[in-house]
């Protein structure tokens, strides 16, 4: 898991400085009703006290949205190291979605992002839908 947890945080940081993160719940369903061929990866974010049933509904939703168009999904359990690594020193509140968009040259050159896909096609296998990663100490 932890190779997992330091492929996602290099693929979240190479998207952030390509311009290619969303975040937020609203904006990320947005982005997938809009042109849901430019996602290429989604981060789901709850901490252990997350009970928002609002919430959960729009977390099914969106993993429902992301098998019926072949994007990877995981989720993380840490919210506030997911906030430090895509958000702007405070400028996002809502960490409990993030997607991460392909590349408008087409290009695919990240390997972390790569590794990630490998990673989530291996847990469907396994039936595992949505795995969990651990996100490494900051």
């Amino acid at each position: 898991m932890i190779t997992e947890g330091k492929s996602l945080v290099e693929a979240l940081q190479s998207a952030k400085t390509e311009g290619r993160v969303t975040v937020g719940v609203y904006e990320c369903a947005k982005i997938m009703n809009d042109d849901p061929d430019s996602v290429s990866f989604c981060v789901l974010a709850t901490d252990d006290f997350d009970c928002d049933i609002a919430l959960q509904i729009h977390f099914t939703l969106i993993q429902a949205f992301c098998f019926e168009n072949d994007i990877s999904i995981v989720r993380v359990n840490d919210i506030n190291s997911l906030g430090e690594i895509v958000g702007e020193n405070g400028h996002y509140e809502d960490f409990h979605c993030v997607l991460i968009t392909n590349p408008s040259d087409g290009s695919w050159e990240d390997s972390g992002l790569e590794k990630l896909h490998m990673f989530c096609e291996e847990s469907r296998s396994y039936n595992e839908w949505v795995p969990e990663i651990t996100l490494p100490a900051r």
